[in-house]
């Protein structure tokens, strides 16, 4: 059974920094794409990064380009989000999702509970 868990979320002023985790489990991770996506109250989810199982990544959201980095081990099954000079428009529910492909197609087909991430003063 695939599952994939979220952490790492929290409560952060502008200009921090938090680095989410995603743990996968029930399924060869390492063949597949890996992205992270959110969304913030009243709107609808945004993709923001993806990372291939060839350790290419690719970037959906222009707003975090310079400031989000993504990175998986797939020794720990793993994968991170690297979130710097966090802004207030960055606040959502953030999730990790295994692309349909080993490579970064946008299409999601599992999916964690996804964590919070809030970033105020």
């Amino acid at each position: 059974q695939v599952q994939l868990v979220e952490s790492g979320g929290g409560l952060v002023q502008p200009g921090g920094s938090l680095r989410l985790s995603c743990a996968a489990s029930g399924f060869n991770m390492e063949y597949y794409g890996i992205g992270w996506f959110r969304q913030a109250p009243g709107k609808e989810s945004e993709g923001v990064l993806c990372i291939g199982s060839s350790g290419r990544s690719a970037y959906y959201a222009d707003s975090v380009k310079g400031r989000f980095t993504i990175s998986r081990d797939n020794a720990k099954r793993m994968v991170y989000l690297q979130m710097n000079n966090l802004k207030p428009e960055d606040t959502a529910v953030y999730y990790c999702g295994t692309d349909l492909h080993s490579y970064c197609s946008g299409q999601y087909d599992s999916w964690g509970q996804g964590t919070q991430v809030t970033v105020s003063s």
